[in-house]
């Protein structure tokens, strides 16, 4: 299945749904959480309107893709039913695949259940913050020529943020990567339908988060693609000290996902599209 996305000034490129190929400068996930209590966006775009006419800025900005999700993860989150999730997640993805033929979708879920709904409503994209620990998301991603973004996460939403401890972050991570490849690939899932993202955040102090950006293309396993996803991150907050700026302005992620790309990012997950789209274009001039 082969989609064509045309963003302005002519910049157009292919996906293959049964592999990943990025463009050079770098592509942008766009964050549609359709949740009443995401972290920053809790609530803005609950509803099919209302999520709809925000997908519709995304896409004009420039995203690549858009990541839906029904479920928040931010520290400390409880865990959301499936169904609910799915009562959030399906009628906004049917609506997006009837507007945006060629968008490609992913959804940001945990669940199996909510995965296949999502899949069948139109999705191409599994984002999978547990790194397909289920057995049966690893059959469903199996069954279902979808793409698939493997996370690392220590412990759960729930949990992950009380106590995280690691020898050594990055050698931790990467042989988090490797041991879930060969898991996804004897699942029947070939490597070239998976995504990397080491889940800044998600388990992590300052310092791990620190560690794994300066040295994120050591992360790159099997050459498979990195997305990073620092959109308004608390560890930035921590490192400026200013919680405000990092959650009102676009500059620290940009700054930030700018910095990554340069360490071997290829997709970065944000929720203000249009700056940072438009300094990858700077960047990649440069590049050429």
């Amino acid at each position: 299945m082969q989609m064509q996305l045309q963003h302005q000034g002519g910049r157009s490129w292919q996906l293959a749904r049964e592999r990943w190929v990025l463009p050079a400068g770098g592509a942008v996930m766009g964050i549609l959480n359709v949740t009443p209590d995401s972290f920053s966006d809790g609530g803005l775009h609950a509803g099919v309107d209302a999520a709809l006419a925000h997908a519709r800025l995304l896409v004009g900005h420039g995203a690549d893709m858009i990541d839906v999700g029904g479920e928040s993860t931010r520290p400390g989150a409880a865990e959301v039913a499936p169904e609910e999730e799915m009562r959030r997640t399906r009628p906004v993805i049917e609506a997006l695949r009837a507007e945006f033929p060629g968008l490609r979708i992913s959804i940001d879920t945990r669940h199996a259940e909510v995965a296949r709904a999502a899949l069948q409503a139109g999705a191409d994209v599994v984002n999978d913050i547990t790194g397909l620990a289920s057995p049966e998301m690893r059959r469903l991603c199996a069954e279902m020529p979808c793409g698939v973004v493997l996370m690392h996460m220590q412990g759960s939403p729930e949990t992950m943020q009380l106590a995280p401890q690691y020898a050594d972050v990055v050698a931790e991570v990467r042989t988090f990567f490797v041991e879930r490849l060969r898991l996804a690939q004897q699942a029947g899932i070939a490597a070239e339908r998976i995504c990397l993202d080491p889940g800044i955040g998600f388990g992590k102090t300052l310092e791990h988060n620190l560690a794994l950006i300066r040295h994120l293309e050591s992360l790159r396993v099997a050459g498979r693609p990195l997305l990073m996803a620092l959109s308004r991150k608390r560890f930035m907050s921590e490192l400026i000290g200013d919680t405000q700026l990092v959650r009102e302005s676009p500059l620290p992620t940009v700054v930030m996902s700018l910095l990554a790309a340069d360490r071997g990012a290829d997709m970065h997950r944000v929720h203000d599209v249009a700056p940072l789209r438009q300094a990858l274009v700077l960047r990649q001039a440069l590049a050429e």
